[in-house]
């Protein structure tokens, strides 16, 4: 079996606002979303490897939500630290914007904890949750030493938090040295705001760096992507004489759909197009699946059960 790694956090959400109708709803998420978009989407050779910290005081619903995982590696569990684990409290102001608060202190990882665990692994999945996963130097550190492709989405690279908790958007420093560390990278049409008014200007700043395929998703319209020239997925079409030989971009639609949740689709979107571009499907191929997923995603709610969902398997309440 071939090895995927999933670096991020794990999240209890108390979100208000998702139903105006409904009471706040306490679950799982943050890199729970993620979990599921891998398991419901990796080919059969793969096998995921949490490599995830959990406060101690949700260890066990922590190793309980990784149970009900099909494609964890054996033995594969959450690494429990003392620190509380982080909560978020979400308020929406709209299907597609939110103001969130976080609490907590689960540690990123060094490079001397991280190292070692991503010896024997093919590839790795990293999803900024909290923001504070790694640093910029133990980024650079796995870039150097990990010779396998590896996807980032950079969501919470782009947060600051105020000292009440409060999550505020801001610039990212050094965005060119984080893209360096990345095959794919996966930003959200406000963090790309963050980066430069200029879409064209962004994207040759990724390719230069050294990224092979950057998606910027865009809620319900979908997701456009830039390829960089000869990549057209991972199953070895880089350089081939078939391969297209300039930069692409295109906007790969989603489907409709009449409920919209949008509580973890983002985070479902970037597993699922990794897990296929795995798999060896096309740029193209890996995408429409993902945006697949999310929008089958923006119809449940939490990610208890999400990964069968996904699978358009029955889930019972």
């Amino acid at each position: 079996m071939r090895k995927v790694g999933i670096v991020g956090s794990l999240v209890w959400d108390l979100i208000y606002g998702r139903d105006p109708l409904a009471p706040p709803v306490e679950e799982w998420g943050g890199i729970a979303y993620a979990l599921a978009g891998l398991d419901a989407s990796l080919g059969p050779e793969w096998e995921i490897v949490p490599l995830i910290k959990v406060g101690r005081d949700l260890g066990r619903e922590a190793q309980l939500l990784l149970s009900g995982l099909t494609r964890i590696a054996p033995g594969g569990r959450c690494v429990e630290v003392t620190a509380p684990n982080n909560r978020v409290v979400l308020h929406y102001q709209s299907t597609e914007r939110r103001c969130e608060r976080m609490a907590g202190g689960v540690p990123g990882w060094t490079w001397a904890e991280l190292g070692p665990m991503v010896r024997d692994l093919d590839a790795v999945y990293l999803n900024f949750i909290s923001g504070f996963e790694m640093c910029l130097g133990t980024a650079q550190a796995l870039r150097h030493v990990f010779r396998g492709p590896i996807y980032a989405d950079f969501h919470s690279l782009f947060l600051g938090m105020q000292q009440d908790g409060m999550r505020v958007l801001r610039p990212l420093p050094h965005a060119a040295d984080w893209f360096s560390c990345f095959d794919f990278a996966q930003l959200n049409e406000e963090e790309m705001r963050q980066l430069s008014p200029d879409p064209l200007t962004l994207s040759a700043q990724a390719l230069e760096a050294g990224v092979a395929l950057l998606m910027v998703t865009l809620g319900s319209k979908g997701v456009v992507y830039v390829a960089a020239p000869g990549f057209d997925g991972l199953a070895g079409q880089q350089g081939s004489p078939v391969a297209p030989l300039s930069v692409r971009t295109a906007l790969i639609s989603a489907p409709a759909i009449e409920t919209i949740d949008p509580t973890g689709c983002g985070d479902v979107f970037g597993a699922a197009a990794f897990a296929r571009l795995l798999a060896g499907d096309s740029v193209e191929a890996a995408l429409r699946h993902a945006t697949g997923l999310a929008a089958r995603n923006a119809g449940f709610r939490g990610a208890s059960g999400l990964t069968s969902h996904l699978r358009g398997e029955l889930v019972t309440p």
